[in-house]
């Protein structure tokens, strides 16, 4: 006989389902829209369900956004923590740099996600996120400095993703030929990431 899971499992498996289809769906919706240009009803537009469903899933636009914020920058630091969990790294070993520089640098491939942490950072009028952009920039730094190196060091590493942040804000990469005086600074920033978004720029 064939063991079926209880009814109460599959209606809590398709609820999660559910919840993480409109999580993606608006990670892409503030993506392009940041906090304040983005409505529950867009949200709900992407994800191909009604608005009243949004609102009754997660509140408001506020606990939705903080809930994508969130996600995106736990993501970020599940990469830097797998990274550090894989061996011994040596804070003064340029190698080891580089390795958890191009882990990050993989990210730029899910644009929506870098671009949703920018649009946190620059929501800080708004209490709640501002606590949370506290509370995650914490968690990076603290993720860091697990790798033994020094807070200057820490500070130094983040910052640079930062600018990688800044840079596919502002979409330099697809524009390098308008600006070309902004190249070389690209080609040093997303390193063997820069040849894929420049050729998803031009497939695009």
């Amino acid at each position: 006989m064939k063991a079926t899971e209880p009814a109460g499992t599959r209606r809590r498996m398709a609820v999660e389902d559910r919840r993480a289809l409109v999580l993606d769906a608006a990670m892409r919706a503030f993506a392009r829209g940041g906090y304040a240009g983005t409505s529950t009803d867009a949200v709900a537009r992407e994800a191909g369900v009604s608005q009243p469903y949004v609102v009754r899933m997660f509140g408001t636009k506020l606990a939705l956004f903080l809930d994508v914020f969130d996600l995106a920058c736990t993501r970020i630091r599940e990469v830097f923590e797998r990274v550090i969990d894989e061996g011994p790294f040596d804070p003064e070993a340029e190698e080891d740099w580089t390795r958890l520089a191009s882990a990050y640098g993989e990210l730029v491939r899910d644009r929506d996600l870098l671009t949703v942490m920018m649009h946190g950072w620059a929501a800080g009028d708004v209490a709640e996120i501002a606590a949370l952009g506290r509370t995650n920039m914490g968690r990076i730094f603290t993720t860091i400095m697990r790798t033994g190196c020094t807070p200057d060091q820490a500070e130094g590493f983040i910052a640079q993703g930062m600018l990688l942040n800044v840079m596919l804000s502002m979409r330099a990469p697809e524009h390098l030929d308008e600006t070309p005086e902004l190249a070389p600074l690209a080609d040093c920033t997303f390193g063997d990431a820069l040849s894929f978004l420049v050729a998803e720029a031009d497939a695009g």
